[in-house]
């Protein structure tokens, strides 16, 4: 199988327009999948329970490792945020989730649910077959993907700006990339990174 490449075609302080650049690039996606994936790093109360009313019932988790100081044994999160003051939420931060939902409204309320940690829409797909340029679409591949406060595909470290990355065949596709951000003014920025 592999990863697919990860393009990154489009960098922006501004959250909302980084957005809308994607969701530009996934109007030329001969296929959009029904379902998105939603990624987010909450790093305050007040972010926890915006996301927990965004998606009701996802299961949070700790961002960083914790282990039990006697056991030594991985500690999860089973808590209900919801129950949580603000002062026993602040003990657990931070926290993140990680769930696949239904493509429609969900982006916009995400959007405004967005904190200062690192958060991902992922809209798997497939690319147009492009014959003429020996391009040809992925089903395990393609698809857009926006990493706020962040410039990793992988979303490894946060970063104070907002990027839009294409995602094309394992083997990479620059050509396909280049059009695509041409599309929305923009190009290619820097190099080719792992994906999905």
């Amino acid at each position: 199988m592999g990863n697919s490449k990860a393009y990154p075609v489009f960098r922006t302080g501004d959250a909302a327009e980084a957005y809308r650049q994607a969701k530009r690039l996934c109007a030329l996606l001969e296929h959009v999948d029904d379902r998105i994936r939603l990624f987010a790093e909450m790093r305050t109360p007040r972010e926890v329970l915006h996301m927990a009313e965004l998606v009701p019932g996802v299961p949070f988790d700790y961002e960083e490792t914790r282990k039990d100081p006697t056991t030594g044994h991985f500690l999860l999160f089973d808590l209900d945020v919801t129950t949580l003051d603000d002062a026993e939420l602040r003990t657990h931060l931070p926290l993140s989730f990680r769930e696949d939902v239904e493509r429609g409204d969900a982006e916009e309320r995400f959007l405004d649910a967005l904190g200062e940690g690192t958060a991902v829409i992922e809209w798997n797909g497939r690319w147009p077959d492009d014959p003429e340029a020996d391009s040809y679409g992925h089903w395990n591949y393609d698809g857009v993907q926006v990493v706020f406060h962040g410039d990793d595909a992988q979303y490894g470290t946060w970063a104070e700006e907002h990027t839009v990355f294409v995602h094309v065949t394992k083997y990479g596709d620059l050509a396909r990339a280049r059009k695509l951000a041409a599309h929305i003014g923009g190009d290619v920025l820097g190099e080719v990174q792992l994906g999905w």
